[in-house]
């Protein structure tokens, strides 16, 4: 008798995801759980003060989580992070860790280099004009 593994036999049910250009991933999980691990260690890069670190790793956490608590259901990985299709889930994840090797290029949690004009970051301001 044939055995099918999971990843082969979900493989075999899906085959397009619906979306030009986003081919079907044979074995998406452990990718996505190697995106996730990857992002994270970037992100301990960032200093723990920065509001993109802080907000990043929580998310990415997270996800990480479900990912891990799946056993491998991709159905369950897709309803849970509510995301769309797994192959659309892992895009975003490599873009975010894209993301994170970028900012620890521009570091943007560090002071302006010059010093801003007065009132450039006021905007809505009661009592304020835009001609003030």
């Amino acid at each position: 008798m044939f055995r099918l593994t999971r990843p082969l036999f979900q493989q075999i049910l899906k085959s397009s995801t619906g979306i030009t250009g986003l081919h079907v991933h044979s074995n998406p999980l452990p990718e996505l759980v190697k995106t996730y691990e990857n992002t994270l260690s970037l992100l301990s890069k960032v200093p723990e003060t920065a509001v993109y670190r802080q907000g990043a790793e929580a998310l990415t956490s997270r996800k990480l989580k479900i990912v891990q608590g799946v056993n491998g259901n991709i159905e369950e990985a897709e309803k849970q992070l509510d995301e769309g299709h797994i192959e659309e889930v892992l895009e975003v994840a490599k873009d975010e860790e894209s993301l994170v090797l970028k900012m620890l290029e521009w570091k943007p949690w560090e002071p302006l280099e010059e010093k801003p004009e007065p009132g450039q970051w006021q905007y809505f301001d009661k009592g304020s004009s835009p001609d003030s």
